[in-house]
């Protein structure tokens, strides 16, 4: 019965919303605006000369504007995507292991501006629900889930089904979200894909043979599958800020129950595992300024477990009694970022941003330090960048840090033949010891070739 009290609840609303909207789309309308990309980007390994990503994205968007009314938007990739997937002679006929690719719908919604009142815009579809003010790595940038497909695009999320509503009071805004569907993060591909997953702890003597797990997913119940979102922002002299709170789910899954079992050969186990994605209330607060000339920003956002995540560990094989492990206590713990940036008139660039806490990473003892500094110089009507000292440093035990830190410099050149392209060549060179993910990047240099159209 409680479907059918949310299936009325909506039928008036449906009837509201399409009502208002009916005489908004009878107004005077701009043409329809066609933008987007044309991304090629390979890469290869450095150390065994082997390619590591093939891409050719169209990034399509399309936007219809009815001034100061309505607005509808559509992102969609189209790209031809990854290596030949290929065992036998039988698949050669099919183009889709020769050729890869896929279509993606990254937003697709309609904006109606005035809704109701004049103060209040809603948005309702798929759409990308950007918090924070730091600099791609944000805190509390926590509803859209991460799209980590490739690990080096920072900052990269999801699209959500989602209502949001932002009714505005001068130089302050009160901001509502409603997800209706639960998205878990997509993690990195091919052997990337191993490095944000959580690590295996054996007892000593013991060696992992095989590992394999089963995911459980949010039921689609409206109180299940959703998250609750709500900030109020604005601006004060010399100040842009918000505070937030999110009520959702990591998107990134944990273990929840591990049948350990012997494996073929002596010391060696096989474990099945079952994850699934926990409850988490976050609060977060953001701002933004600048001292002088100099752009400044701060952001933190304290999680909070909705309840204390316990693995429980079945060795009835081995004839002893389960075992529980604490993964996640039920207490909060923080991630926090602060940067600066400045451009100096000669076509010096500079920008250093601290992170304590990446994107994947949760409990106050499991949380890294990060520092990233990035120095560009601009040539020939900037026609010309040179990035020679992109660098971050990431510190997992300062206690020994000898042998627990990782050193990813990423120097690039990039050239830009006209207004719309930029070609850019470089590399990504790690050096890492110790546990962390970046760490074991560490044989994972790339050479990277890029060319980008906007148009």
């Amino acid at each position: 019965m409680k479907s059918k009290k949310w299936s009325f609840s909506i039928v008036p609303l449906a009837f509201l919303l399409t009502g208002w909207a009916l005489p908004v789309l009878a107004q005077e309308e701009e043409p329809l605006q066609i933008s987007g990309e044309i991304l090629i980007d390979n890469r290869f390994r450095t150390g065994d000369m082997t390619w590591s990503w093939n891409e050719n994205r169209l990034d399509l968007q399309l936007e219809k504007k009815i001034p100061g009314k309505a607005k509808f938007f559509g992102d969609v990739w189209l790209r031809s995507f990854g290596f030949p997937a290929i065992t036998g002679t039988d698949q050669l006929f099919n183009k889709d292991l020769t050729s890869p690719y896929n279509i993606e719908v990254r937003e697709a919604y309609a904006e109606f501006y005035g809704f109701l009142t004049k103060n209040l815009d809603i948005k309702i579809g798929r759409q990308r629900i950007a918090w924070g003010s730091a600099w791609k790595l944000n805190p509390t940038d926590n509803i859209n889930a991460y799209d980590l497909e490739d690990i080096w695009d920072f900052g990269r999320h999801l699209g959500s089904d989602a209502i949001r509503l932002n009714y505005y009071m001068g130089d302050f805004y009160l901001e509502g979200d409603y997800v209706l569907f639960f998205r878990p993060a997509t993690l990195p591909m091919g052997d990337w894909s191993s490095v944000l997953m959580p690590q295996v702890d054996l007892p000593a003597g013991f060696s992992l043979e095989n590992f394999s797990d089963s995911l459980v997913m949010p039921s689609w119940k409206l109180g299940e599958t959703g998250t609750y979102a709500v900030k109020f922002g604005g601006y004060l002299p010399g100040v842009d800020f918000s505070a937030s709170y999110v009520y959702g789910r990591d998107g990134f899954p944990i273990a929840s129950y591990n049948t350990i079992t012997p494996g073929d050969s002596l010391g060696q186990v096989n474990i099945r595992s079952i994850l699934y994605y926990p409850r988490l209330h976050i609060v977060g607060a953001d701002l933004s300024s600048s001292i002088g000339s100099v752009g400044v920003w701060a952001e933190a956002a304290m999680f909070l477990p909705e309840k204390e995540v316990v693995a429980v560990n079945d060795l009835s094989a081995f004839g002893l009694p389960p075992m529980d492990t604490v993964l996640l206590e039920k207490a909060p713990y923080f991630k926090v970022a602060a940067g600066t940036d400045y451009t100096f008139k000669n076509g010096h660039y500079i920008n250093f941003q601290y992170l304590h806490g990446f994107v994947h990473e949760r409990g106050a003892e499991n949380l890294n330090d990060y520092f990233m500094f990035s120095y560009e110089k601009s040539f020939f009507d900037e026609k010309l960048k040179i990035k020679p000292a992109t660098v971050a440093l990431v510190v997992s035990d300062w206690q020994a840090l000898d042998r627990n830190y990782a050193l990813v410099w990423m120097p690039f050149i990039d050239y830009m033949p006209n207004l719309n392209t930029v070609i850019s060549l470089g590399v990504r060179l790690i050096e890492g010891k110790g546990d962390s993910s970046f760490a074991q990047m560490d044989d994972m240099d790339e050479a990277v070739l890029k060319v980008s159209f906007k148009f």
